[in-house]
């Protein structure tokens, strides 16, 4: 937990605190969800959320929202992360790490290509 020694540095946290909050509740072009089942935080779900948000906030991304979800029921391909762009069908990632996760902000999210070796089977 940051020290905080001054006005200031509370004012600083609360912002930084708000912009993480907002990469989560803001409408936007592109909806990003991670499932955050038992089964996925097992396999690693919290560290490809933080990533993702990690992403949004270093490369000042804006018109993404990141979701968390329940169960999928596919859990052997937990970590499961879902991107839905605004004009295009929902896109189902499996076995999701953390540097994965970043290549899928970079790739799909970024430049409108999808990940085809790490598609969710049909």
């Amino acid at each position: 937990m940051p020290v905080v020694k001054s006005l200031e540095d509370l004012r600083r946290l609360k912002q930084e605190a708000l912009e993480k909050r907002q990469a989560r509740t803001t409408t936007g072009r592109v909806q990003v969800t991670v499932a955050m089942g038992t089964c996925g935080i097992a396999a690693g779900a919290r560290e490809t959320m933080k990533a993702i948000l990690e992403y949004i906030e270093s490369n000042q991304i804006s018109g993404v929202v990141v979701t968390q979800t329940g169960c999928i029921g596919k859990c052997d391909y937990e970590p499961i992360v879902e991107v839905v762009i605004a004009s295009g069908e929902k896109t189902s990632y499996g076995k999701i790490n953390p540097d994965r996760a970043r290549r899928i902000m970079k790739d799909h999210v970024g430049d409108g290509k999808p990940i085809t070796e790490w598609l969710l089977p049909a």
